[in-house]
């Protein structure tokens, strides 16, 4: 019967970092619906980039007050799941503070007061947090795209940070008057828990059953927490908690706003403008690979793997959407909501698999189903959104794609576009004059 705990315990931590890997794994191959592209150049920068965007939050500092607070709530919550290692030692083995025996007495206490700060800065970060989203009305998290589960997964996340630190929190105070007792031998240093809960737990004066108790469920309450937490990821935009580092890798590299030429487009270009070109020849070996079956993007199959990957890590921050002219101005595109929008319909998609074993025409799109016409021609392509963008994601790759597909299978560009297309084919000019006074700008009065 003593083994009991254990093996409860040993269950747990099975299955929930079994259904982790699971969700990992769908979410892998979802990823893997867009067709591949080479982001493995430039390998130095690659990590160069990651360390500091992702993992330095350097990109966060634009706004310094959230830059500041995020900082607290990464770092603190990150580096206080350290403990877990302890956690999972303890909870197999049945041992007590195993880390201890490890560390030595004086760096195992500077290691349980530092983690007691960080746990404070995690607490002030998530509470501030959830008063400028709730209370405070900054617009960019008020926006009506927010409504519903975007602003309630938030709000949950928050709340969920919070009483894990409160756990921490009542964990150490139990276990602080323990050791003062003689109860639990002395282990580690609870700054924090002892200005605060121990004085609140001393008045009553519980004894030293009722505290064990309380040690113990908080003890399990922080496991299990972690557990529902990280499995909880997959259906939050927290996500990018994990995603962030992998986006940040296969980041865009080239100046922002460079559009992608097609190689089989420019091809037939140079073809067409040869004037030793034979247009009857047949095409050399190999030729017709490289024409795609279809340009620019309709459906997230279309799309590549890294703007897939991009969908699932967007932090749905809005920083995006607050710095595009388009937004501002009143306009229906919101660049957070491309991201979000391809999110959705990626995972409406994997859910079809799921069901069928493979992907079943829905007859749906992620074009006009998804995101309409409306908002793909509202942007201005400034590539304010991508710099904004506090892991380097690019709505406006998606736009691209999306706009080319219009263009180059539908011929549904604007009416405004098609007059410069066809001034362009017919006069060599985006202007509707004759071919013979394209150079009266430069003639001297």
């Amino acid at each position: 019967m003593q083994y009991i705990g254990n093996i409860i315990f040993l269950i747990l931590l099975v299955a929930g970092f079994g259904l982790f890997a699971k969700s990992l794994l769908k979410i892998y191959r979802n990823i893997r619906l867009g067709h591949e592209i080479n982001r493995n150049d430039r390998k130095s920068e690659r990590w160069s980039t990651m360390a500091r965007v992702a993992m330095g939050q350097s990109k966060m500092t634009a706004r310094p007050v959230a830059g500041v607070l995020h900082l607290f709530v990464y770092v603190g919550f990150v580096i206080i799941n350290i403990e877990l290692i302890e956690i999972i030692v303890d909870g197999i083995f049945g041992t007590h503070r195993f880390l201890a025996s490890v560390f030595g007495h004086v760096f195992y206490s500077f290691f349980t007061a530092t983690l007691e700060v960080l746990a404070l800065l995690v607490v002030i970060g998530v509470v501030v947090f959830f008063i400028r989203r709730n209370f405070y009305g900054v617009k960019r998290l008020t926006m009506k795209e927010l409504f519903g589960w975007p602003k309630n997964d938030a709000n949950w996340i928050l709340i969920i940070e919070f009483a894990l630190m409160v756990a921490f929190f009542k964990m150490n105070a139990s276990d602080f008057i323990l050791q003062s007792r003689g109860v639990l031998p002395v282990h580690g240093s609870f700054p924090i828990s002892e200005m605060t809960l121990v004085p609140f737990l001393e008045i009553f004066s519980f004894d030293n059953g009722f505290l064990m108790f309380t040690e113990k469920a908080a003890w399990w309450f922080h496991f299990v927490g972690i557990l529902f937490f990280m499995n909880y990821l997959y259906y939050s935009k927290h996500l990018h908690i994990i995603l962030a580092f992998p986006s940040t890798w296969y980041a865009n590299l080239d100046k922002k706003g460079k559009f992608n030429n097609l190689e089989s487009v420019t091809k037939e270009i140079k073809l067409m403008m040869d004037p030793n070109a034979d247009p009857y020849a047949a095409p050399a070996e190999g030729a017709e690979a490289d024409v795609p079956s279809k340009f620019g993007a309709e459906d997230i199959f279309d799309l590549n793997q890294v703007q897939l990957l991009n969908a699932y890590s967007c932090t749905e921050c809005g920083r995006c959407t607050s710095v595009c002219p388009a937004n501002i101005t009143g306009k229906k595109l919101s660049p957070r909501l491309i991201l979000m929008k391809t999110r959705d319909r990626l995972e409406e998609v994997g859910r079809n698999i799921d069901q069928n074993g493979k992907f079943v025409d829905d007859g749906k799109k992620l074009l006009n189903d998804y995101i309409t016409k409306e908002e793909l021609w509202a942007c201005t392509t400034c590539n304010a959104c991508t710099d904004a963008c506090p892991v380097l994601l690019d709505p406006l790759s998606i736009i691209f794609e999306m706009r080319r597909f219009l263009v180059m299978e539908q011929s549904a560009a604007p009416q405004e576009l098609n007059l410069m297309m066809t001034n362009v084919e017919n006069n060599a000019a985006p202007w509707q004059y004759n071919q013979a006074d394209r150079l009266n700008w430069a003639t001297e009065n």
